[in-house]
């Protein structure tokens, strides 16, 4: 019985390690595929454009005012390379997600619904990519610069003018999530 049990514990370890060898360890990895955010679904924009029309009301409202220029940038995506692209809008979905999940209105909590979501998932993949294609890849100058800027800007800012930038320049980051899914050079 001991002997019978050992010979399959060994044929498992021949097999396993058989199979293992057999199977590209590249087909192992979890996919990088960015190509859906090419083009947008227009009822994702539609969520998004609705959303951002509501909250731009409330501001309007409300009188609230902010200078918080993170968006305004002296550089384009473009000059970019397709790392620091990705890295780019990596940065932007993580804080237009956080400002997102804060509290709202009850209207505004249930417009956000379908953007968090949206872009909950396009971060994952576009996490995905991040690990397999660059996980030591260092920021271009400009990037790094924004990124600080960035980090800067989330310990000082309020977190309404942090909402503010973010849910205003949704279209912005959209369009960079569809430069980094082309790979390419995008207008």
């Amino acid at each position: 019985m001991m002997l019978c049990l050992s010979f399959i514990l060994l044929l498992a370890l021949v097999v396993g390690t058989s199979l293992g060898a057999a199977i590209p360890q590249d087909a192992l990895k979890r996919s990088c595929s960015l190509s859906k955010y090419q083009f947008l679904v227009p009822h994702e924009l539609k969520a998004v454009q609705k959303m951002k029309e509501h909250f731009e009301d409330i501001m309007l409202l409300s009188g609230h005012k902010c200078n918080t220029r993170l968006f305004h940038r002296k550089w384009s995506t473009l000059e970019l390379s397709v790392p620091d692209r990705v890295m780019l809008v990596e940065a932007e979905l993580d804080l237009a997600i956080a400002v997102l999940g804060l509290p709202a209105v009850p209207r505004l909590t249930e417009l956000r619904q379908q953007p968090l979501a949206f872009l909950t998932q396009a971060r994952e993949d576009l996490r995905g990519c991040v690990a397999m294609e660059a996980p030591s890849y260092h920021p271009s100058g400009k990037l790094r610069h924004w990124l600080q800027r960035l980090e800067m800007a989330k310990e000082t800012e309020t977190p309404g003018c942090l909402e503010a930038s973010a849910i205003l320049h949704l279209f912005q980051v959209l369009n960079d999530l569809r430069c980094a899914a082309l790979r390419e050079q995008c207008t």
